[in-house]
């Protein structure tokens, strides 16, 4: 995510960072190098113009002059305009309201509104526990509504049935009387989407909100627009009183432009931001966090909150358990970490949260590609419980058969076990007293100078761990 910016900004705030003073000089050099930054990554020019204005004003005031240490103070100011460009703090929904608060989705055809309903109603089932129900108003497009279906029958939410045949006003009133006598907290509108933004389109749903008086109505946007999705968002904002804004697929964006883009020239908070197709890929969005991230200071507090949530707790707890009486750790206990990896957004998702990683040279990053840990997961379960519980039985026939059957070369196989074989005597390090003690200093002493940069060698003692 926003990965060219992110590399680019780092670089440049690198080489002022260890400045003992600011010049006119040093400043216009990095701010023009800022500014190219943004440009580059298709942040819209009145947004880049107010950045580098204040930046420069702020740099050249009082708080830098009085610093210690000038180039850090300036990295921290890019770091707060960054989080003021994006709106500051994260704006949760607002539903209270008589229930059932009414959230209505607007936005293009394609920007994945429907897949945002889907998660969005996860989310609030999930995360604040609220009964969702939903509803397709989009009466143009009947594989929109079955889509809808489809997608409440797998996050367990109710689902309000509409057809092409019906008015979208008198689908969204029915949906509220049946919302309101099964007692849902929230009803969730996905309406009707257009290739692009036309006078038809607007004064249908136009209609359709003066009708529902929605408590939320959610613009659904696609990142991978960069500017153009904050000038489409104006356009809706100006027929709707839109409330906030959903931004999709910034897993693939590696620019960022929409995101630093919309809230200057909406006025409206991002409220949440998706991360990738699965229904549990929709993140509340934090200003502060995406700012850190941007700056290649990872973002913790959103992995701590990941792990909470996805890691399974017993699992966690029997194979520390298992590893700290000696009993050994296996390749099925290995399986099952691949697989919570890969939960948790994979290899790349955890490492694009640790600080520091936009530093870790580009060979290294290939080392971490999550299409080698979908590997490694093929080829552990094409073996035997009896292989995955004692490796050392897995010989020549064995391994041909292995690789046959996860389609991958004998040397992949071989790979794999000596990889695990390392993970498994950092395991038995574990074992008695001062055992993760132990087990963490022959970790710092696998890494080069300069601390984490070096995982990708011995990856399997950096994956170990979740």
């Amino acid at each position: 995510m926003f990965q060219n910016l992110s590399d680019r900004l780092s670089k440049t705030l690198k080489n002022i960072s260890g400045r003992g003073r600011l010049t006119d000089d040093n400043i216009k050099e990095t701010l023009r190098e800022v500014r190219m930054a943004l440009l580059e990554a298709d942040v819209a020019l009145p947004v880049v113009r107010e950045f580098v204005k204040t930046v420069k004003e702020r740099a050249l005031g009082q708080e830098v002059n009085k610093s210690l240490s000038p180039g850090q103070v300036f990295v921290k100011i890019v770091q707060q305009e960054l989080e003021k460009a994006m709106g500051e703090a994260n704006e949760e929904l607002n539903l209270a309201s008589q229930p059932p608060a009414v959230v209505m989705m607007a936005g293009l055809q394609g920007a994945g509104k429907t897949t945002s309903v889907g998660k969005l109603a996860r989310f609030l089932k999930e995360r604040h526990k609220k009964k969702v129900m939903v509803v397709s108003a989009d009466v143009y497009r009947p594989a929109a509504i079955k889509q809808l279906e489809t997608l409440a029958g797998e996050v367990g939410v109710e689902f309000f049935p509409s057809s092409v045949e019906q008015k979208p006003v008198d689908i969204v009133n029915g949906a509220i009387d049946a919302a309101r006598k099964q007692f849902a907290d929230v009803l969730l509108v996905d309406t009707a989407g257009r290739l692009h933004v036309d006078e038809q389109m607007m004064d249908e749903i136009k209609a359709l909100h003066a009708a529902v008086e929605p408590v939320e109505t959610l613009f659904v946007v696609d990142s991978m627009t960069g500017q153009d999705a904050a000038n489409t968002a104006k356009a809706f904002n100006d027929a709707l009183p839109l409330t906030g804004v959903i931004l999709t697929k910034a897993d693939g964006d590696a620019r960022g432009g929409a995101a630093l883009s919309i809230r200057h020239i909406t006025g409206k908070p991002i409220k949440f931001i998706g991360m990738g197709e699965k229904s549990d890929a929709l993140e509340p969005f934090h200003p502060e966090r995406i700012a850190s991230r941007i700056l290649g200071m990872g973002d913790v507090l959103s992995l701590i909150e990941e792990v909470e949530r996805k890691v399974d707790k017993d699992k966690a707890q029997k194979l520390a358990q298992k590893v700290t009486k000696g009993d050994g750790f296996d390749l099925e206990d290995f399986r099952e970490q691949l697989a919570q990896m890969r939960d948790m957004g994979g290899m790349m998702g955890l490492m694009d949260k640790l600080p520091g990683m936009s530093n870790m040279p580009a060979h290294m990053k290939d080392q971490m590609d999550d299409k080698l840990t979908v590997r490694m997961e093929a080829i552990i379960s094409s073996m035997t419980p009896g292989e995955r519980a004692r490796p050392d039985i897995i010989k020549g026939s064995r391994k041909r058969r292995i690789a046959a059957g996860s389609g991958v070369q004998i040397q992949d196989v071989n790979k794999l076990l000596k990889q695990f074989t390392q993970m498994q005597k950092m395991m038995k390090k574990m074992k008695g007293k001062g055992g993760m003690r132990k087990m963490m200093s022959q970790m710092k002493g696998m890494m080069p100078p300069g601390g984490m940069g070096g995982m990708g060698g011995g990856f399997g003692g950096g994956r170990g761990r979740f």
